[in-house]
């Protein structure tokens, strides 16, 4: 297997790159997270219609690029080089695919060229917190190894009750019958609940929120569409421990919705295992590029820091330190690239009746949960010896290495954390499987006189 890069994905690589070192130094990415959409709207603009950033895993005949996983994890890398506050992650990588995984053809038509063109942004809403459960990341509790045995046979429990399960809390789901205009009524839905920590969630143009409905009988977890706008549609941004992520709280009162696709949980579980994947590809990508970044800055900042008349950098000590961060790097990299290879295997066909759900473990799920937690490992190394190696102005609030030091933080607990990951990766493969029980023992019998006779 060739694992170099063509020259088509080098090229991506150099422009993303080029272009983010002109426009997101630290003071601008300060900047940018102070506006009201949390990041530079000009600078989104240009990711999207020059370099066409939004659009590079759909398809051509949506106006995309048709790229795969790999492509975007380059793209992702470079954005977390220089900490780019945008919706790239939230919109691109978790709700664009399932709008192409689930939508019907009208939807995929409707939303899909404005998607990848940056026209529109959508985010993904998950009541609870439970965005690393819900993409099949984590596990529920201990007993994930069990469940997952006993599951859908994609590594998920069977009936997962993220999204609510019927009990107060999280958001939920009912059908309604509306006036079609024409005299005649068509089946609506009605949203009603909260989700917080939705990544750019409060100036998305489109929420892909999951809700339960069908109570206790017929339970099952669905994605809704609801647009900007919407009847008794809530938002708020916010206050996160990474400013570069701008996060938001949503709350639906009796909210009109649209179903995204088919009345199909299992096609809904699969779809949300796959983009759990290919995202915890990509955002392992993005850590890899915040930790490289990191370190070139401490690495350019012990060659200029003099103490005891000769620059920090020439002290063997700090040389071992920041030939250990090296190393996690670059492990991380070839994780990462090889879990976005990975998962860039084809899934489920779309259609107008819906995909059905696909037997059989979901491509990477393991490998890019494990990845994921390495990078987030070596991303949290890098920006705490950057804060250590720049000595008393890294402890400093308002220095640019705090931004990798949040980052590290907040991406730790965004999808993972890590520990948690390698738990659920290692129950996914069977490592730790609970023993056989012991064959029953022959309960004991009465013996008769007519059987001893014979016996003797």
């Amino acid at each position: 297997m060739d694992t170099a890069f063509t020259e088509e994905q080098d090229e991506i690589r150099r422009t993303v790159r080029e272009s983010l070192a002109k426009r997101c130094g630290p003071g601008e990415v300060k900047s940018a997270v102070l506006t009201g959409h949390g990041y530079d709207e000009d600078l989104w603009r240009l990711l999207s219609g020059q370099l066409g950033l939004p659009g590079l895993t759909v398809p051509e005949e949506y106006g995309g690029a048709g790229c795969g996983g790999v492509e975007l994890a380059l793209a992702c890398e470079e954005a977390g080089r220089v900490l780019l506050p945008s919706p790239l992650l939230a919109s691109t990588v978790l709700s664009t695919p399932l709008v192409r995984s689930l939508g019907t053809d009208a939807q995929r038509a409707a939303l899909l060229p404005r998607l990848a063109s940056g026209a529109l942004t959508a985010a993904l809403a998950v009541p609870g917190g439970a965005l690393p459960l819900a993409l099949g990341l984590v596990g529920a509790d201990a007993t994930e190894g069990a469940e997952a045995a006993a599951g859908d046979g994609r590594g998920r429990a069977p009936d997962a009750d993220w999204s609510g399960g019927g009990r107060a809390g999280g958001v939920q789901a009912r059908r309604v019958d509306r006036t079609d205009g024409t005299g005649g009524t068509d089946d609506g839905w009605r949203l009603y609940g909260e989700a917080a920590q939705i990544l750019s969630g409060h100036s998305a143009g489109l929420l892909l929120v999951a809700a339960h409905t069908g109570g206790f009988v017929r339970g099952r977890t669905l994605l809704f569409l609801v647009r900007e706008g919407a009847e008794g549609l809530v938002r708020a941004r916010q206050t996160g421990l990474d400013e570069t992520r701008a996060v938001a709280r949503a709350e639906l009162r009796d909210t009109p919705a649209e179903l995204l696709g088919h009345d199909d949980a299992a096609a809904v579980r699969d779809a949300l295992a796959r983009v759990g994947a290919s995202a915890a590809a990509a955002l392992a990508a993005e850590a890899v590029g915040a930790a490289d970044g990191a370190l070139e800055r401490t690495v350019e900042y012990v060659k200029t820091r003099e103490q005891f008349g000769r620059a920090i950098g020439s002290f063997q000590a700090v040389q071992h330190r920041l030939a250990d961060v090296y190393v996690r790097v670059q492990a991380a990299r070839s994780a990462a690239y090889y879990a976005a290879w990975e998962t860039s295997g084809p899934g489920p066909a779309a259609s107008g009746n819906g995909p059905g759900p696909v037997p059989g473990p979901v491509p990477g799920s393991v490998s890019a949960g494990l990845a994921l937690a390495q990078a987030l490992d070596a991303l949290r190394l890098a920006a705490g010896e950057a804060v250590q190696l720049h000595g008393g102005v890294g402890f400093t609030w308002e220095h640019e290495a705090h931004l990798y030091f949040k980052r590290a933080a907040g991406d730790d607990l965004l999808l993972g954390p890590a520990h948690r990951l390698r738990d659920h990766a290692a129950a996914r493969a069977g490592l730790f499987a609970p023993p056989s029980p012991p064959p029953p023992s022959p309960s004991p019998t009465l013996e008769t006189g007519a059987d001893a006779a014979v016996r003797a």
